[in-house]
């Protein structure tokens, strides 16, 4: 007779043949839904799992750990865990990992199409097009070129510098603020210069985050920054809504501050604060002229996406195999009770 399973649950729909490091390994339980599962059928399907495969839609926090009694890890297919809650994953002996690497390079690559679609006022055009409105050339939809335009990057982390390295090729002059400042060859290759957020704030013609969303970098763009901000600035974000204050952006544009605005993320989404909207500002929305916005495609790279959660599954598999996670965030101690 052989031994059960442990069960290992996958919170949202994955691409065929993600979970082949888990196969005969575990019993899956798979969201096939184009949907995320309700807080309470998530609560339902994981009360009894070893592990949990968890993504953007998800919160974990105290309430599920503590309803999850026989979790040891939560394998975050995603890079940015603000939604996953490494202390408390510690204080219930749950490991917590994530995958570091695999989202830099496309979010990178987003970031760029962002700003040029917005400069170059690419979705209106679209919409000219295909609504009728084009017999030929015209002086219209005059945008902005990149070249000798100054980029202000907020976080020069992995993102940040694989942005700078992308946009070194369009002759932009770059500015970062970070804490940590680059090694001296790095930002000499990359022609980039370190300020405050209030220098790049005056200084740049776009400002792009690539911010991770911590306490101390929630609402950073609010109405006193955007005050600051060089008139007609773009402002792209593809790191995490709550960065901005999305209202305070609304009247930024409105007032001309702000030249326009690109987003692949909201505050809405971001689960783990209280008192997020409930949705994108209509404002935002309504404003088809001066903002582009994408639904989070930042890693909506079909062959990416199979290989992160193949990475989160190779995560629960050194877990079950006693081995510390590769992607390991915490270190926590272990948890008592016998494994499912």
């Amino acid at each position: 007779m052989t031994a059960a399973r442990p069960k290992v649950v996958v919170s949202s729909r994955v691409e065929p043949g993600s979970l082949e490091p888990l196969a005969g390994r575990a019993e899956l339980v798979v969201n096939e839904a184009a949907e995320p599962w309700p807080r309470g059928a998530l609560l339902a399907r994981a009360a009894d799992a070893y592990g949990l495969i968890a993504f953007m839609t998800d919160s974990i926090d105290e309430a599920l750990l503590q309803a999850c009694p026989a979790l040891r890890i939560v394998a975050g297919a995603l890079k940015g865990h603000d939604n996953l809650d490494a202390g408390a994953c510690s204080r219930h002996g749950v490991w917590l990992t994530v995958v570091p690497d695999l989202l830099t390079e496309p979010t990178a690559d987003l970031a760029v199409g962002l700003l040029l679609a917005l400069s170059r006022n690419l979705v209106e055009g679209d919409r000219l097009v295909r609504g009728g409105g084009f017999a030929g050339w015209r002086p219209q939809l005059y945008g902005r070129g990149l070249a000798g335009a100054t980029v202000g990057l907020l976080g020069m982390g992995a993102v940040g510098r694989a942005i700078a390295r992308r946009l070194t090729g369009f002759g932009c002059r770059l500015a970062y603020a970070d804490p940590r400042p680059l090694p001296a060859e790095e930002a000499r290759a990359l022609g980039a210069e370190r300020g405050s957020p209030e220098s790049l704030a005056a200084g740049s013609d776009v400002l792009i985050l690539a911010l991770p969303l911590t306490a101390a970098t929630a609402g950073l763009v609010g109405r006193r920054f955007l005050e600051r901000v060089r008139p007609g600035c773009l402002l792209v974000n593809p790191a995490r809504g709550s960065l901005v204050d999305e209202e305070a952006v609304a009247d930024a544009l409105e007032s001309g501050r702000l030249g326009g605005y690109a987003a692949d993320v909201f505050a809405f989404e971001d689960r783990a604060r209280p008192g997020r909207p409930e949705g994108i500002p209509p404002r935002l929305l309504a404003d088809g002229r001066r903002t582009v916005l994408t639904p989070h495609l930042g890693s909506a790279v079909a062959a990416l996406r199979r290989e992160i959660v193949a990475e989160a599954a190779r995560n629960i598999l050194d877990c079950l195999e006693g081995r510390v996670p590769r992607g390991a965030v915490n270190a926590p101690e272990p948890r008592t009770g016998a494994l499912p």
